[in-house]
């Protein structure tokens, strides 16, 4: 961290024990490892912090380009939607317009069944052809 040598860390030692005395060197070496333990908890404290408000910083601009990116595709569809929508009301517009349309004929359901009153008309209607079919005598 300082990039202290082992001969600079004597020196300090030597002038240590000279200024302040054999009987009070412990006590202050003691005080001065509290103070450095204090030193390094507050300087990774405040690491801590600017990781993370530089992680919730970066989490703003993601949440911020993924609102823009949100935005565009909402656009794009609310676009493609209108599109759709004019060439529908087109089209109408135009089959509207021909003339000598036939009503369309109903739709069959998915599975191909016949609706619920279509028997009774095939039963009548099997019933006129079978009477034609058949020769009177």
């Amino acid at each position: 961290m300082f990039d202290i040598g082992f001969s600079e860390m004597m020196v300090i030692a030597v002038v240590a024990l000279i200024v302040i005395g054999p009987e009070r060197l412990p006590r202050v070496a003691r005080t001065m490892g509290h103070l450095f333990g204090r030193l390094q908890r507050y300087v990774n404290d405040v690491k801590a912090d600017i990781n993370r408000e530089i992680e919730l910083d970066e989490l703003r601009k993601f949440k911020s380009e993924f609102e823009q990116a949100a935005q565009s595709v909402q656009a794009d569809v609310s676009t493609g939607m209108q599109n759709i929508e004019s060439s529908i009301d087109s089209v109408a517009k135009d089959l509207g317009s021909l003339p000598g349309d036939a009503p369309a004929a109903p739709a069959l359901p998915e599975n191909g069944a016949v609706p619920a009153a279509a028997p009774e008309k095939l039963a009548d209607e099997s019933a006129s052809r079978a009477g034609e079919t058949k020769p009177t005598a």
